[in-house]
C-alpha cells in the first residue's frame, strides 16, 4: 500500500525537477548562441539587398539568424559621427565579430572599439593606406574583410560620361569628410586632364548641400555629373535620382541602387558581392577561424548599369558601343 503513494511522489518530483530544468536548459541553450554585431552607416530599408546576401552566405557557411545564431543591428542613419559608439555599444556586448559597414568611417570605428574581438570589414578604400591591414595577404590582428573597387574605377566612370556627353565641362560631387576625399579629387582631374575637358569640382556632406549642388550646376554650364565614391552617397541613391531628373543632368555613381532610383548610369563594383564575402568570413570565424589567417580580397566583378527611361526623359541616346557593354539596361 505504501509502494504505491511513494511512487506517484517519486514521479511527481521528477516532473517538478524536469520542468523547473527546461527554463534553465533553454537559457543555456541561448546564451551559448553566438552573438555577430552588424555595424551600418546607412538605414535598413535602404540597404535591404545588401542586408539579405550578407544573411544569404551566413546561412550559406551554416548560421541562421534566430535559429543558432543572434544578429545585434547597429545602424548609425548615416549620422558618421555616431559610429564610434555604435562599434564601442557592440564591443561592450562582447559580441563574437563585428561585421562593419559604412566605409572606411565604420572599418576604423569598430577596428578602434576593440583589439580582441574578430571585425570583417567591407570598404572601398585602400585597407592597407588607411592602416585598416598590414597586407592583403597576412591582415594582421583581429581585422580582415572585402574591398571594393572604388576609388581605382572612379576615373572611368569620367570616361564612361565623356562618351555619352562629349561636350562642355563635367562637374564631379565628392564628400570632403571623407578620409580619402582628396585622392578622389585628384584622380579625377587628373582623368579630367587626360580627355581634354574642363572639370568643376563640388563638395557635398549632407542632404543641403547636395541639393545645393545640383542648383548650381546650371550656372556653371556643365554638361554632365560624376558623383564620387562615398558612404554617405550610398544611402542618398533615391535622392541624387531625382535630382538628377528635376536638374536635367546626366549623371554617373557607382552603384546599380542609383540608375534603379532614377539615375542615368552606374559603373562599379556589383556591392552585393562585398556583403556575400563579408558573411562568408563571419562564418568562417564562428567556425574558429582567425582573422590573421583570412587574407583580405577583393569583389572584382564590374557592372554598367544605363536606364532608358532616364535617358529618354533627358533626350539622351545610348550609342551602340555603350548599349553594347551595359550588363544591364532598365527600362
Amino acid at each position: 500500500m505504501t509502494g504505491e503513494p511513494m511512487r506517484r511522489r517519486e514521479f511527481i518530483h521528477l516532473l517538478a525537477t524536469s520542468a523547473a530544468a527546461w527554463p534553465l536548459a533553454a537559457r543555456a541553450q541561448q546564451a551559448a548562441m553566438p552573438v555577430v554585431g552588424y555595424l551600418s552607416l546607412g538605414l535598413p530599408d535602404v540597404f535591404a539587398d545588401r542586408l539579405r546576401a550578407f544573411r544569404q552566405s551566413l546561412n550559406e557557411a551554416g548560421f541562421v539568424e534566430g535559429r543558432n545564431v543572434q544578429i545585434e543591428y547597429r545602424w548609425a542613419g548615416d549620422d558618421v559621427d555616431r559610429l564610434g559608439a555604435l562599434a564601442s555599444d557592440l564591443a561592450r556586448r562582447q559580441v563574437a565579430v563585428i561585421a562593419a559597414f559604412g566605409g572606411i568611417n565604420g572599418s576604423l570605428a569598430a577596428k578602434s572599439a576593440s583589439s580582441t574581438i574578430p571585425v570583417v570589414f567591407g570598404t572601398g578604400d585602400d585597407p592597407i593606406a588607411t592602416a585598416l591591414v598590414a597586407s592583403l595577404r597576412r591582415p594582421g590582428g583581429n581585422v580582415t574583410g572585402a574591398v571594393t573597387l572604388g576609388v581605382e574605377v572612379s576615373p572611368k566612370r569620367l570616361e564612361l560620361m565623356h562618351e555619352l556627353v562629349p561636350a562642355g565641362p563635367i562637374a564631379v560631387l565628392v564628400n570632403p569628410t571623407r578620409p580619402n576625399s582628396e585622392s578622389i579629387r585628384a584622380s579625377m582631374q587628373a582623368a579630367a586632364r587626360a580627355l581634354g575637358r574642363p572639370i568643376h569640382v563640388l563638395q557635398a556632406s549632407n542632404e543641403r548641400e547636395i541639393d545645393a549642388a545640383f542648383a548650381g550646376l546650371a550656372q556653371l554650364r556643365v554638361g554632365s555629373l560624376v558623383i564620387g565614391n562615398d558612404a554617405y552617397f550610398n544611402s542618398r541613391t533615391k535622392q541624387f535620382g531625382a535630382l538628377t531628373l528635376r536638374h536635367g543632368i546626366p549623371t554617373i555613381y557607382q552603384f546599380r541602387e542609383f540608375a534603379a532610383a532614377g539615375g542615368l548610369m552606374s559603373y562599379g563594383s556589383a556591392i552585393a558581392d562585398t556583403y556575400r564575402i563579408v558573411g562568408t568570413y563571419v562564418g568562417r570565424i564562428l567556425k574558429g577561424e582567425k582573422p590573421v589567417d583570412l587574407p583580405v580580397q577583393q569583389a572584382t566583378r564590374i557592372e554598367l548599369i544605363l536606364n532608358m527611361t532616364t535617358a529618354k526623359a533627358l533626350g539622351i541616346t545610348f550609342p551602340l558601343t555603350l548599349l553594347g557593354r551595359a550588363d544591364e539596361v532598365i527600362e
